[in-house]
């Protein structure tokens, strides 16, 4: 069976476009680091690293369980679907934080709870040796974990952004919450390479208290 996070997971990837409270677990993700504007070729260079890794990683679980028959009762599924970019947003000034040169991100893919260690470090040694790529060595997998957190579907451009999050800063005043600290979460429920801004769609959160 292959584990398909649009169905496995609604209540994190299924976002309203009204503020709702989420609690989020620990989760898994290939992970790199990077500043400035995302709109630079830097960033979209740490993208396209993360999905060579990604993929291989996919690919090397499915062949791993065809060839391990003895073993496939641990694995509740087979395979599974790449989950969305991912990207942990802050900022280095915080009096203007929609100064794009000034942000620091972290940019992921989430990877299933089976995946571990070795077969990051299976996947990585794979890639380098037949696509090197400095960027490579930067890669990291680790676990996160937000708790809780209020999130927001948001249509529309990167830049329409801070209306959404006046409503959830509404939402979390109202309901008695208090957000931890300025940065932020952005999942990205399609490529923005190939869609026009007001088609984007894009889960907003942040951790509140």
């Amino acid at each position: 069976m292959k584990y398909e996070w649009k169905k496995q997971e609604k209540h994190l990837y299924g976002a309203k476009k009204k503020a709702e409270i989420v609690k989020v677990p620990p989760q898994k993700f290939l992970t790199i680091k990077g500043e400035g504007n995302p709109n630079n070729q830097e960033f979209s260079e740490r993208v396209g690293v993360l999905y060579p890794v990604a993929w291989n990683i996919k690919m090397g679980f499915k062949k791993f369980y065809k060839e391990h028959p003895e073993l496939q009762a641990d694995f509740e599924y087979s395979e599974f679907a790449i989950f969305p970019l991912e990207g942990i947003w802050s900022t280095k000034n915080v009096d203007d934080i929609t100064d794009k040169e000034s942000f620091e991100y972290k940019i992921m893919l989430r990877q299933p709870d089976w995946i571990t260690q070795e077969m990051f470090e299976t996947a990585v040694a794979a890639v380098a040796k037949k696509e090197p790529n400095e960027l490579l060595k930067e890669l990291c997998f680790e676990t996160l974990e937000d708790g809780t957190c209020v999130q927001i579907l948001h249509l529309g451009s990167f830049d329409d952004e801070p209306a959404s999050f006046q409503k959830m800063d509404q939402f979390v005043k109202e309901n008695g919450y208090t957000r931890k600290s300025y940065q932020h979460r952005e999942i990205y429920l399609n490529d923005a390479r190939k869609t026009a801004p007001e088609k984007r769609r894009t889960i907003l959160r942040y951790q509140v208290e």
